[in-house]
């Protein structure tokens, strides 16, 4: 055994040898050959005007679509809806038996009844007309802009829109609810948005808090000092947010903020 291993290995160094010692010439290819040429080209020569303007148009909705959540999240009623949802729960205690995409999905609809006048003007004043091809593109936007600036503004306290406004350097002696920017009056409409929707929460929070103190002080009151306070409080506060019909109220409260 030890011989033919010996003779195995012995094989394997002569292969190993004559392969150092062997060399390969590569050559390279024929300085006469060429390579393809490969030209992209997009459109044709003979297109028309209309077939460039329903290009763009193309362009323009699949560049909507993509900035879409963002629009929804900044431009719309939906900052606020979500927020006080989610101090809804916290205060209830009921994170894991209401999913987030229930609410989520909630806040949608909310927000796309809240919005529904507002789209309805950019629908008739913007998006029909430039697909009619009586206005152009410029005056599309502008005239589309329009109401959701109105609605912006309109929710916008006069404080924290002169905080930008200081700060992007406008001119405040010229600047009117027109030729505001969109740039100004996000940022505004989103802290205006996030403090309304602080002080709702507030509101909510108040009831569940004194439900949540009375309960722990029965609870020591009667020696229980290793039960915990929020799952006996959990089953009242359920009790007591179903017999005041507590999403109704809450609803009708959202909606009826925003006019």
């Amino acid at each position: 055994m030890k011989n033919n291993k010996n003779r195995i290995i012995l094989t394997l160094m002569m292969a190993l040898g004559l392969m150092m010692f062997c060399s390969i010439n590569a050559y390279a290819a024929p300085s006469s050959t060429q390579l393809p040429q490969l030209n992209l080209s997009l459109g044709d020569k003979s297109g028309t005007p209309q077939d460039y303007v329903s290009s763009i148009k193309i362009l323009i909705f699949f560049t909507i679509i993509s900035l879409l959540p963002s629009i929804v999240i900044m431009m719309t009623s939906f900052t606020r809806i979500i927020v006080v949802f989610s101090f809804l729960k916290s205060a209830m205690g009921v994170q894991q038996a209401v999913p987030n995409q229930i609410l989520t999905g909630l806040a949608i609809f909310l927000t796309l009844f809240i919005m529904a006048p507002v789209y309805n003007q950019i629908n008739t004043n913007g998006i029909q007309p430039y697909l009619e091809n009586k206005i152009t593109q410029e005056q599309a936007i502008e005239e589309s802009s329009k109401p959701l600036k109105e609605f912006m503004l309109n929710q916008t306290r006069k404080k924290d829109l002169e905080l930008f406004v200081e700060i992007s350097g406008a001119d405040k002696a010229n600047l009117t609810k027109e030729n505001v920017s969109f740039i100004t009056l996000i940022p505004a409409f989103a802290i205006s948005e996030l403090k309304t929707a602080f002080q709702i929460g507030f509101l909510i929070y108040l009831p569940f808090l004194v439900i949540d103190m009375v309960i722990s002080s029965i609870l020591m009151a009667m020696g229980m000092f290793m039960l915990p306070p929020t799952m006996v409080s959990l089953p009242f506060k359920l009790i007591i947010f179903v017999m005041v019909d507590g999403w109704y109220l809450l609803t009708e409260s959202l909606i009826k903020s925003f006019m």
